[in-house]
């Protein structure tokens, strides 16, 4: 199977599962948290070089502040559970307000190696298109030279992206590194997570006729 070497995660639809499961919204974050884990395990698994997660961006924070803080949290814990693993972590992000989680900081400044390292994972925190573009407009979309005025040069290019809970839109992810992203949409909600739902788009990804324009 051809696989690709860096796979985005969109995880959506933690507040939908809350509501069909009878709890209230802010709960649903934190029931989002071990599929985040699950799809490490399998990218590591099966050799991905690279993932990125979509964390929260900085139009999700004009949500109730119960909601807020239950996303921060989660956003939190997920890159702290990381740490115990074998990966190379890098946070991209507005850290410039106090919606940036401060525990986040060091993972900022550079991509930091936990264990024997290996795959790489990204986590985009308090994330706008806007902020990491910041006005760039020279860059290579295979991902050779990304441009350095952009906030998230340090992430390659992508090659497939996942999103669950049904959605068809990027939602501002990661607009240079996407340009050519083969973009799949899985409908369960993002707790409900099931390890076929990455194999399903494994299999469709390796079914795509990628000629990144040529």
């Amino acid at each position: 199977m051809r696989l690709p070497k860096h796979i985005g995660i969109i995880p959506d639809g933690n507040r939908r599962w809350a509501v069909s499961n009878n709890l209230s919204k802010e709960e649903g974050y934190k029931h989002g948290v071990d599929p985040g884990l699950q799809v490490f395990k399998l990218c590591q698994k099966e050799g991905i070089k690279e993932v990125t997660f979509y964390g929260y961006t900085v139009e999700n924070t004009k949500r109730p502040v119960i909601q807020k803080d239950a996303f921060i949290k989660a956003c939190v814990e997920s890159v702290m559970l990381l740490t115990k693993e074998d990966c190379e972590i890098l946070v991209i992000g507005d850290t410039s307000t106090h919606t940036f989680p401060t525990e986040l900081l060091p993972f900022t400044k550079e991509r930091v190696k936990f264990g024997e390292g290996g795959i790489k994972v990204n986590f985009l925190i308090h994330y706008g298109w806007a902020w990491d573009l910041n006005f760039a407009k020279a860059f290579c979309p295979l991902g050779k030279h990304i441009d350095p005025r952009l906030k998230s040069r340090d992430i390659s290019r992508i090659d497939l992206i996942i999103r669950w809970g049904g959605r068809r839109r990027l939602s501002g992810f990661l607009p240079v590194q996407s340009v050519y992203a083969d973009f799949y949409v899985v409908d369960n909600l993002w707790p409900d997570f099931e390890e076929h739902d990455f194999y399903d788009a494994l299999k469709w990804y390796d079914k795509q006729d990628v000629t990144l324009g040529g």
